[in-house]
């Protein structure tokens, strides 16, 4: 993963742990693509304080990655859940050209429902 897009993902999981500042930071350089020296003039201090304050904070973010693995537990979740689909599929299919059964057909129809819901969650 692109370290912006994984930057973005753990402030999306944890920013709430960081102060304002920290998540305002990280937010205006990975999100809105403002440079250090952008950020450094609206907020009034300087580049380094930008860049020694962005570093804290990326550096508390893969700390709380690396211990409650939150973003791979959603990852994984994610890729599961779609694989789920795609066997449903395959099942409906198999049914559709094989037996017709209807019951097949319905629980197929709730293990999709199921797992479009688990996934929006």
């Amino acid at each position: 993963m692109a370290k912006n897009l994984e930057i973005s993902v753990l402030l999306d999981f944890y920013g709430e742990m960081l102060t304002a500042k920290q998540r305002d930071f990280l937010d205006l350089y990975y999100n809105e693509d403002l440079s250090l020296a952008e950020i450094a003039e609206n907020e009034g201090i300087t580049r380094q304080g930008v860049r020694d304050s962005i570093k804290r904070a990326e550096a508390q973010l893969f700390d709380m990655e690396g211990k409650l693995h939150l973003s791979k537990r959603f990852s994984e979740l994610k890729d599961g859940l779609g694989e789920i689909e795609e066997c449903a599929d395959k099942i409906f299919d198999y049914n559709l050209n094989h037996s017709l059964s209807r019951e097949i057909n319905d629980n197929v129809a709730r293990i999709k429902s199921l797992a479009e819901y688990l996934s929006e969650q």
